[in-house]
């Protein structure tokens, strides 16, 4: 984001608490007595009480910002009536228009929260207190204070969707005054809604307020690109008057011959999204062909459709330009019939045909759920017009405390082009432009997405990166042993999916980290002649607090965890707790120290760490020497990495051990691997036709998975070198690979690749 969010920034200056306030002039008294006036007439939705009760919010606030002038001159309490009448205009409820009223009244004028709750109770006190909080928000230029700015924003928003809701008012009214701010305040204040509360309204639904809050952005950010696209558009609009009457006309006489009530609105595409498309796609103005529209507004849904073959017959279609969002509604439950039909003179004007109720949804998106209320009360509308975006916005937070992720997962959400897909049993999900398979996993269910193993689109098996297209039928296999890959990090497209997976491999990797901190100490123990690892019971628990004030650590388990991840030397641990049990009287076993220290010709290690392939986040296979079954191997123990496994004659790992010998470990291989691990070998081959077809084909009939080839970039010779990095079983199967490759015509050499000291 190149703004930088501050919802206090569009507010005009305001007197400090400490000067004078001046006495309103009666012509300004008036103004604010008639703009009040004029909210009243809009609340004949509300009951008398409710009515009530917004004037003597109304009454409160005024005294409040009594004396307090906006820019242009006029008393304050205009913006809050303004900000106000604008949620009356979407029917909210009076807690929502007393919050409104009162929205600015804690921060500039001395007010308590708890002098609200008393006053007006505590629903509204917590509206003001959560616009308050956005207010009180500072915004610098580091990221991290952005990024948690804007968490606790969309979290409020979450937590009570009408906080957004009074700031989108707010901020509109600020916008529609913009003017009247000193103009180096314009490109801050017009960046930040554009970027940010302009996606928020589309995400919500609140297409007027989308609409109105782009204009006025594009406005003051580029002010004579603006005027000089609205002069196109004005010109365009006078040569096309004819056209667009005629249209009108043409339309009004079929609808009344097939015996379809409507009501015909224009529609004309905002400034700010010509200019946008002009520039996106590299057009000219006259090559902008669908300026103007028509909204049909029908009783129901089938004669939303029969409107559409009306049409139809009456012009047209262009290919490709019909959309059926009723039958598969868009993300924050727009719902539309959308086509685009060859006009006369060829133009090309757009239809939208919608019942009543999907207009008030179209325009007022999640705003609109306060008029269902009544005739909705199990809330099947609210989780349509955007709740259930609000709601994964809390799931995200639970598991993703840093504000700087947050924002990440969540910005992705802000800017969605659907796709719709179907589960096996035709339930529809959408989900952003570029989401796989796994984002559709995690859409179903954390769990789902978490044993992800296989899928099918359409029938067939495709890879878990496949991304999905509007239409297809996804089928997800789950396996019990099946975990999330961090490697799904690098596909995933929702904020859902991504928050998710971070979150289980970072408590896998501490889990992991624990447990192998544990068996490293206990390795380390048993080298000093301590048989075992003292449990964590009662009896010991004084001894663990001494170690635990020594090491600085909090707990027993983030001791163990430091250990895993290599943060602290297992060895240098253990000497410590053998003083502390020698104070206890638990001596030392010198047979055992022996047995530890000079049974390196032994062929099992009684303290070694086991490997077989199946360790996460805690163990790495070194990329220098690539160790397989078989090999002789060490552990080092990395800072804050964990277990980097070698093979014992690696020339790093000699290296490190000159330097730094504390840190290795006895690791050794399981009797029964898991899985095939990666080793590198460089054939030497003649070259000549299809060589490297045959090399190929050899390892493929060796059963070994070829995951990289590499080639010299030096001027063809006669004899050229191939590096694969191949997967196998075991030092056996390696062996039998390589015979394999040696037998092969052209094949010179076959050597296994180490790394050089």
């Amino acid at each position: 984001m190149s703004a930088l969010l501050n919802p206090a920034s569009a507010e005009p200056a305001r007197p400090s608490r400490g000067r004078k306030p001046s006495p309103p002039s009666p012509a300004a008294a008036n103004a604010a007595a008639a703009s009040f006036a004029a909210l009243t007439a809009k609340l004949d939705y509300l009951e008398s009480a409710d009515v009530e009760q917004i004037r003597l919010a109304y009454r409160f606030a005024d005294e409040a910002h009594l004396g307090q002038l906006r820019n242009n001159g006029e008393p304050y309490i205009t913006h809050p009536i303004a900000v106000a009448a604008q949620c009356a205009e979407w029917k909210l409820d009076a807690q929502s228009l007393m919050a409104a009223l009162l929205h600015d009244s804690i921060e500039d004028c001395g007010i308590t929260k708890a002098e609200l709750i008393e006053r007006f109770g505590a629903p509204v006190a917590e509206l003001v207190d959560g616009l308050t909080k956005l207010e009180k928000v500072q915004f610098t230029t580091r990221e991290e204070n952005q990024a948690e700015s804007f968490r606790k924003m969309l979290l409020a928003m979450a937590r009570d969707v009408r906080v957004i809701l009074i700031k989108l008012a707010d901020r509109t009214h600020n916008m529609r005054t913009l003017t009247d701010v000193p103009r180096e305040k314009w490109l801050r204040i017009a960046s930040e809604t554009l970027e940010i509360y302009v996606p928020i309204a589309h995400r919500l639904g609140l297409n007027q307020t989308y609409r109105e809050l782009q204009d006025l952005s594009f406005r003051h950010l580029k002010p004579w690109r603006y005027n000089i696209l609205d002069k196109a558009v004005s010109k365009a609009r006078n040569r096309r008057r004819d056209l667009i009457q005629k249209v009108e006309r043409d339309v009004q006489a079929v609808f009344q011959a097939g015996n379809l009530s409507v009501r015909i609105a224009g529609r004309e595409k905002t400034l700010y999204s010509i200019y946008r498309k002009m520039r996106e796609k590299h057009l000219s103005f006259a090559q902008v062909t669908d300026i103007y529209g028509f909204r049909v507004i029908l009783p129901t849904v089938i004669d939303c459709y029969t409107a559409l073959g009306i049409l139809h017959q009456l012009y047209k279609p262009v290919p490709g330009k019909f959309k059926d969002h009723i039958a598969i509604a868009k993300l924050n439950g727009y719902q539309s019939l959308h086509t685009t039909l060859v006009g006369p003179s060829g133009v090309n004007v757009e239809f939208q045909m919608r019942t009543e109720a999907m207009n008030v949804v179209a325009e007022s998106g999640v705003a609109a759920h306060w008029l269902y209320k009544a005739t909705d009360p199990d809330g099947t509308t609210a989780d349509r017009l955007g709740a259930k975006w609000l709601q994964s916005l809390l799931d995200i937070q639970n598991e993703t405390h840093d504000a700087s992720e947050f924002w990440d997962h969540v910005k992705v959400d802000l800017y969605p082009d659907a796709v719709y897909v179907f589960t096996p049993k035709s339930q529809i999900l959408a989900l952003p432009r570029g989401a796989t398979v796994v984002d559709f996993a995690y859409a179903i269910h954390s769990n789902v997405g978490d044993r992800t193993a296989a899928a099918k689109v359409n029938g067939d098996q495709v890879p878990l990166r496949t991304e999905l297209k509007n239409g297809d039928v996804v089928e997800v296999i789950t396996a019990p042993v099946s975990t999330p890959n961090p490697a799904w990090l690098g596909f995933v497209r929702t904020g859902r999916a991504r928050s998710k997976i971070r979150h289980y491999l970072k408590t896998l990797a501490q889990s992991e980290s624990e447990g192998l901190g544990g068996k490293m100490l206990a390795q380390a123990l048993r080298a000093e002649g301590i048989e075992k690892l003292p449990d964590e019971t009662p009896e010991n628990q004084a001894l663990w607090d001494k170690l635990l004030r020594i090491t600085g650590n909090r707990t027993r388990g983030e001791l163990l965890t430091d250990l895993g991840l290599g943060k602290r030397i297992a060895s240098i641990v253990a000497k410590r707790l053998v003083a502390l049990l020698a104070e206890t009287g638990d001596r030392p076993d010198a047979l055992l120290i022996s047995r530890e220290r000079y049974g390196a010709n032994e062929s099992v290690a009684q303290g070694a760490i086991t490997l077989d392939g199946s360790e996460n986040a805690s163990i790495k296979y070194a990329p220098c020497c690539r160790p397989i079954p078989g090999d002789d191997i060490v552990g080092y123990v990395g800072r804050g990495e964990g277990v980097m496994v070698h093979v014992s004659d690696c020339a790093v790992a000699t290296r490190l051990q000159h330097r730094d010998s504390d840190r290795f470990i006895t690791v050794e291989w399981s009797d029964e691997p898991v899985r095939s691990f990666e080793t590198c070998l460089v054939v030497t081959v003649n070259n000549g036709k299809g060589v490297l077809a045959r090399v190929a084909s050899a390892l493929t009939s060796a059963e070994a998975d070829i995951t990289r080839v590499d080639m010299n970039d030096e001027v063809a010779q006669d004899a050229t070198d191939l590096r694969f990095v191949v997967a196998v079983r075991d030092r056996h199967h390696l062996e039998s690979v390589m015979r394999n490759l040696k037998r092969t015509t052209s094949v010179l050499q076959v050597v296994r690749a180490r790394p050089t000291a």
